[in-house]
């Protein structure tokens, strides 16, 4: 048998389809490509004269890779990715050249009036702008040359989530260089924040989904009985990965390797047919960026290998539902992890300086925080037994919740049975990086140089939960070093400030440490007694964010202007109410053009064999009996809960208030919605498989 030939070395190819900064070094000249790198590493100004050359440049490297189109590539406020291509081709003279302009490279126009905008922009206003972010790669895929872009209006106003991103970046990095100062560093240039999302998702069989609208139309499984085997055995999670699996996952790779994406972990997670895909820390700009292109090919590569691939929080009632553990830090432009603990005590406290402005981000910010999170998708799972409660707490470890102790004497940062660390700031010793167990219940997770915020949803960008978090870091970051640089400057020694803040902010801080169980009974009672707000739901959660701290928060850092606020406030609100209708008339549909159907004609068969059986026999085994009026109940039921749901969905129809209409949504339209849900499953039990109109939950689950 002759031999197959060996696959090329990953480091042969990765990021050959992008125009990193060593493509550039080879295709710009030198002094260009000086003044790219500045700008790309550094985040400094873009000098407008070099773009007609790095254009031409970026033109004749894709071209000579066979692109024939270029696109500026953005996120509109969809929540998804947007693209228009032109082609590189330009007529000249009767005869056809290839052109890409400094101009076109810099800025394009796409109509923004049909993008939501929240009031910013009408309809009848379609002047739309973008514009490249030059420190995010251009790549390529396909014959098309993408272009990384910030969306923004005639107004000047973000109409996408890049550019408040962006925003977020340098309030963080332009707060934490003013505390790094008072630390005596000099040197760095300035700080970025650094994101690692973990991507979980499931694979269904191809086939069987497009058997399934409400899969197609929703992303999640609206009918459906239980399963007799789910997740209970606990044999899937790290299981060997199916064959066909394992060759979409391969497939995915190579794609992620070619567009410089360091997809690094893949394994099958909890949850039948559910999987996970994690990649190593990036800047977090390009982290977004590379998250949005995973998706993206997640559901493009399915298909091939005939799949489709759900991104949806909760495909599947019962077993786990599916997150994005969103893992971020601080580091200097010298590549220091400002969240990682130091070997000496100078390192050490500076350490504990940034791990109190997490804290007091969060305790202060944490309905910032939790509108990172929002969407109907994910109100499925935050609360559940497989994602943290909707409550944002800060879970730190006992070692770390020690140390924080020794400041406050607080018991509830004390672990139990360990002594307390009687220790000032100017004697600390080092602190190991690994100290504790993990806490899965806990939303945001110190685990050991970074913070893991695991109430992200599986479907969203990672951009929303990474502004917020910066907002609210920058804004903790403010007061420190406002409050540092006063001490300092009437002439208090640095370590005495640094002793006297720690000691005030652990103690105020204290009440967002909680190291226990997230999902016991207790917690929520023990929460609100802490005052920690728990918003258990997207709408609950939005009518928080015209809330003037919220606001403030946002406003302060020149992250959001009030306007772009309270229009993303808009577009939620929207979003989550459409979502809603959609789910409540595809579940109509199913049920009144599939199930009851199926229902009716099991119910007539065996109401035949009810009357065969007593014709025969002059009675009936009770048990047929039984089952004939089951059959009709259960048919009745579910007419009288259709009815139901059509008449609130003819009620949320007529609420132009988009506010209403998510609280309508959410109060009504879901539980009617759920009571169709509760009879139709009751019917599939009863109903023969080879009659039941839709794949069941255990062909879905476990057909690879």
């Amino acid at each position: 048998m002759a031999s197959t030939p060996a696959d090329p070395r990953v480091d042969e190819y990765f990021g050959c389809d992008v125009f990193s900064l060593d493509t550039m070094c080879r295709h710009l000249p030198h002094d260009v490509y000086v003044e790219l790198e500045k700008t790309v590493r550094n985040g400094s100004r873009l000098d407008p004269a070099i773009a007609d050359t790095v254009a031409n440049a970026m033109k004749d490297w894709a071209v000579s890779r066979g692109a024939t189109h270029y696109t500026h590539w953005f996120q509109p406020l969809t929540g998804l990715t947007a693209e228009k291509h032109d082609a590189f081709l330009q007529p000249v003279d009767g005869r056809m050249i290839s052109s890409f302009s400094g101009k076109t490279l810099l800025s394009g126009e796409p109509d923004a009036s049909s993008f939501p905008s929240g009031g910013l922009r009408s309809t009848f206003e379609a002047r739309g702008y973008t514009a490249w972010d030059p420190t995010s790669p251009v790549f390529l895929v396909g014959h098309t040359l993408h272009v990384p872009t910030m969306f923004y209006s005639y107004t000047g106003e973000a109409l996408d989530r890049k550019v408040p991103l962006l925003r977020s970046v340098s309030a963080v990095s332009r707060q934490a260089l003013r505390v790094l100062r008072l630390f005596g560093n000099t040197s760095a240039r300035y700080v970025v924040a650094q994101a690692g999302p973990e991507q979980e998702y499931f694979l269904v069989d191809r086939e069987l989904a497009a058997r399934r609208p409400d899969l197609l139309l929703t992303g999640r499984t609206l009918y459906g009985a239980p399963t007799p085997k789910g997740q209970e055995m606990e044999d899937h999670y790290f299981a060997a990965i199916p064959e066909r699996v394992m060759d979409f996952m391969e497939d995915l790779e190579r794609h992620l390797y070619r567009l410089g994406i360091p997809a690094q972990t893949r394994h099958n997670e909890v949850a039948p047919a559910q999987f996970e895909l994690a990649p190593l820390y990036e800047k977090v700009n390009i982290a977004t960026d590379h998250n949005m292109l995973v998706m993206n090919l997640m559901r493009y590569l399915a298909p091939r290998h005939g799949f489709v691939c759900l991104l949806h929080e909760k495909p599947f009632d019962g077993v786990n539902g599916s997150g994005k553990h969103n893992n971020w830090s601080l580091a200097d432009s010298d590549g220091n992890n400002l969240l990682k603990p130091g070997d000496t005590p100078q390192d050490n406290a500076q350490f504990l300086v940034f791990l109190a402005a997490v804290l007091r981000a969060v305790h202060k910010h944490a309905a910032t925080l939790r509108l990172g999170t929002i969407g109907a998708g994910n109100d499925h799972r935050l609360g559940a037994n497989e994602a943290p409660p909707a409550i944002i707490s800060v879970y730190t470890g006992d070692q770390l919740a020690d140390v924080i102790h020794s400041f406050t004497g607080d018991t509830c940062c004390a672990s139990k049975g360990k002594p307390t660390l009687n220790i000032g700031v100017d004697v600390l010793p080092p602190l190991p990086c690994d100290y504790s167990d993990r806490n899965r219940t806990s939303p945001f997770a110190f685990t050991g140089n970074k913070f893991e915020f695991r109430a992200v949803g599986s479907s969203q960008s990672i951009a929303p939960a990474n502004i917020a978090i910066n907002a609210a870091v920058a804004c903790a970051l403010e007061e420190i070093a406002d409050r540092l640089e006063a001490e300092t400057a009437k002439g208090t020694p640095l370590n005495d400030a640094v002793q006297s803040l720690l000691t005030d902010l652990f103690t105020e801080h204290a009440p967002i440490i909680f190291n226990g169980n997230g999902y016991t009974e207790e917690w929520p009672v023990e929460a609100a007694r802490r005052g920690l707000p728990n918003y258990r739901s997207t709408v609950d959660a939005l009518q928080h964010y015209s809330d003037p701290d919220v606001l403030a928060t946002f406003v302060s850092q020149g992250i959001l202007t009030e306007r772009e606020c309270l229009s993303r406030q808009e577009i939620l609100f929207e979003n989550y109410a459409k979502s809603i209708a959609i789910e409540a008339a595809t579940a109509s549909r199913i049920g009144r053009t599939l199930i009851v159907p199926a229902v009716l004609k099991a119910q007539s068969e065996a109401a035949a064999a009810l009357e065969h059986t007593r014709t025969a026999l002059g009675s009936a085994p009770a048990s047929l009996v039984e089952h004939v009026r089951a059959l009709a109940d259960g048919l009745d039921g579910l007419m009288q809960a259709l009815d139901a749901l059509d008449g609130v969905r003819a009620k949320l129809s007529g609420i132009a208030e988009a506010p209403a209409a998510a609280a309508l949504a959410r109060d009504e339209v879901l539980p009617a919605m759920n009571a169709c849900r509760t009879f139709a499953d009751s019917m599939e039990s009863l109903v023969a498989s080879s009659d039941w109109p839709l794949p069941s939950y255990a062909e879905l689950m476990w057909t690879h």
